[in-house]
């Protein structure tokens, strides 16, 4: 059996136990060496609090008093559980979620005391994973809690707005449904009371916010799907159309790989090349990923996205003349 497995035995072992039971014993019925025996036992008082006491003469026993209070905790986890949330927590703050980052603080704490009880490991060598940031962008942490809380909460929250197209600020007062982390930076989906409608906000362009004690209005998950998430991009709304895309050969090996929407279609082609369908919305998001591709990507249809891209293109070309 897995340690897991093992620690739930032994505490089912001594908590049932009216007298000690012997280091013999245990090894039975646990299937295991002494040893092991005598780490699980430590793993069990030290990191699980449990009320172990006896030697391993007499044998061990939950205390009387404590053995009918004392349960296993409702989450326990094994040394590579351990590790792994460990290392996401670490990848969190190098992630630019420095504001969860420094709540979990207390939990990285923690998870570092149960490696050294559990597994003799003290440090976890998080700088042998590395993350490096792309394009991510600061955003007002007092706005982000708020953010948090009201989603959490179920409260509806208002704050100030200034959208990076215009650079115009207005107020608003919404219902937050969810956040979403996108390409390093994150965005809050909400009812918007004054636009009476569905809205994206890009939480780094939020300020002032502040939550409202009022119950914010629910909006049902197939909705916001079908408005927000039915089409190419974080500022999609319900699609328009389907965009072809065709990709050199040299390229298709890297976009057969990409997730680009959930209902994406692709195959490729007899030459090599690759066809990649994709519904969308708003056309911007999804003209700065193809022309990312350069000369190795062609939009085939609708014309008028395929025009739109061919003006980007003589605009850009036009600054090197």
């Amino acid at each position: 059996m897995d340690r897991y497995e093992r620690i739930n035995a032994l505490h089912r072992l001594l908590k049932s136990a009216r007298y000690p039971v012997t280091v013999a014993t245990l090894q039975e019925k646990l299937e295991c060496s002494r040893a092991t025996v005598y780490r699980d036992l430590a793993f069990l008082r030290d990191a699980l609090m449990a009320p172990v006491e006896g030697d391993g003469e007499a044998g061990f026993r939950y205390e009387a008093d404590e053995s009918d209070r004392f349960e296993l905790p409702g989450l326990w986890l094994s040394s590579e559980e351990l590790h792994a949330l460990l290392a996401s927590q670490h990848l969190l703050a190098r992630t630019g979620g420095g504001v969860l980052s420094s709540v979990l603080a207390p939990l990285q704490q923690r998870i570092e005391g149960l490696l050294a009880a559990q597994a003799g490991v003290s440090t976890w060598p998080v700088d042998r994973v590395r993350v490096i940031p792309h394009r991510g962008r600061k955003f007002d942490e007092a706005s982000f809690r708020a953010v948090a809380s009201a989603v959490l909460e179920r409260k509806q929250l208002a704050f100030e707005y200034r959208a990076r197209s215009t650079d115009e600020a207005t107020k608003r007062t919404v219902s937050p449904q969810r956040m979403t982390h996108y390409r390093d930076n994150w965005y809050l989906d909400a009812w918007d009371h004054g636009r009476e409608g569905l809205r994206s906000f890009a939480v780094d362009r939020i300020y002032k916010a502040r939550v409202v004690d009022t119950i914010a209005r629910d909006v049902d998950d197939t909705e916001l799907d079908e408005q927000l998430g039915a089409s190419y991009g974080i500022f999609s709304g319900p699609p328009k159309g389907w965009a072809t895309i065709l990709f050199s050969a040299k390229a298709a090996r890297w976009v057969a790989d990409e997730h680009w929407h959930s209902k994406q279609q692709g195959r490729f082609l007899p030459d090599g090349r690759y066809e990649l369908k994709v519904p969308y919305s708003v056309s911007r998001e999804l003209l700065m990923d193809v022309l990312h591709y350069g000369s190795d990507a062609e939009i085939i249809e609708p014309v008028m996205l395929r025009e739109q891209a061919k003006a980007l293109l003589a605009l850009a070309l036009s600054n090197y003349e």
